[in-house]
């Protein structure tokens, strides 16, 4: 018997692993609704994979839970793991099977034929399934990769890094093809360190930071958040490095650039003091924006400790 529609897809509670005096997460918690595609993000060595790890059971925590559709992986791990569809970071395959025969193979343990599905996907992706996997390029053995977590039609979908070694064209297609799975009632959840992959296609998204959660929330609620990006353009350049010089002590600036006569700076500070502070400056022109995600993603990784929940 499945959970409810309430049940979120993932439940990540306090989650903690250790490797001896080593990090490797620290109470990790968030939660990703179902029927959504949910960021996981963080460079290469902040724990994403150690907790994608120990979703799938691969890896048992030192402490806190995890629950997939509400059932917990260390003691439901089978009932768990039924509904799961992972693409690995890296695939390795067996180097003489073609990738049509590898693909069988891993089909057969799943209930039901997905023959017909896996010929869809492999058309869809431009994969050559009489070719073998000792010929395939990087983004070929993604797109095995891919396929094999989708033939099945899972409930959850884990992505690690998925589009790393992909063409732009047949990443867009696999961004459709997970729009289209959460359409027909399928959860994504997309781990990368591809900043504009994930605010192109993620509605949710937790930053993970040196094994700790710093922020978690939907993409464009964190883009919003306090911070701002400003542009002012002065008349001439030495206006603009008098204005910079300035602009540099308002409390909640950050990474302040001069080009020519142009000033940039990030901004998460009160509003009023911002205004008075540009106008004491007299620009010729002034632009303040929402910031990138990339932005946002830097700012975090600034050493502040503090977890924001949007």
């Amino acid at each position: 018997m499945l959970p409810n529609d309430d049940t979120p897809a993932i439940e990540l509670d306090r989650l903690t692993k250790r490797y001896g005096a080593a990090r490797g997460i620290d109470e990790v918690s968030f939660r990703v609704p179902a029927q959504t595609i949910f960021g996981f993000i963080g460079p290469n060595g902040a724990g994403k994979t150690t907790t994608i790890r120990i979703l799938l059971g691969l890896i048992a925590p030192s402490a806190g839970a995890a629950r997939v559709f509400g059932r917990d992986v260390a003691t439901e791990g089978a009932a768990a793991r039924a509904h799961i569809g992972y693409v690995p970071g890296e695939a390795h395959f067996y180097p003489r099977q073609s990738a049509g025969a590898l693909l069988a193979y891993l089909g057969c343990f799943h209930p039901g034929d997905h023959a017909a599905h896996r010929r869809e996907l492999a058309a869809q992706l431009e994969l050559d399934l009489g070719r073998r996997a000792d010929d395939l390029s990087l983004g070929n053995r993604k797109k095995v990769g891919v396929i094999a977590a989708l033939q099945h039609r899972p409930r959850l979908i884990v992505l690690d890094e998925p589009s790393n070694g992909l063409d732009p064209v047949i990443r867009a297609r696999l961004h459709e093809l997970l729009r289209d799975e959460v359409a027909r009632g399928a959860t994504v959840l997309l781990s990368s360190h591809e900043l504009a992959e994930v605010q192109a296609v993620c509605r949710g998204v937790a930053v993970l930071r040196e094994g700790r959660v710093v922020a978690v929330g939907d993409v464009e609620t964190l883009r919003g958040r306090e911070v701002r990006h400003v542009r002012a353009a002065f008349a001439r350049p030495e206006a603009a490095g008098l204005a910079a010089a300035e602009l540099e002590r308002l409390a909640g600036l950050a990474g302040l650039a001069r080009d020519g006569a142009v000033v940039r700076f990030l901004y998460d500070g009160p509003a009023p003091a911002l205004l008075a502070a540009l106008a004491a400056a007299a620009p010729v022109d002034v632009c303040i924006n929402e910031p990138s995600l990339e932005e946002i993603f830097l700012r975090y990784y600034a050493p502040r400790p503090e977890v924001a929940h949007a």
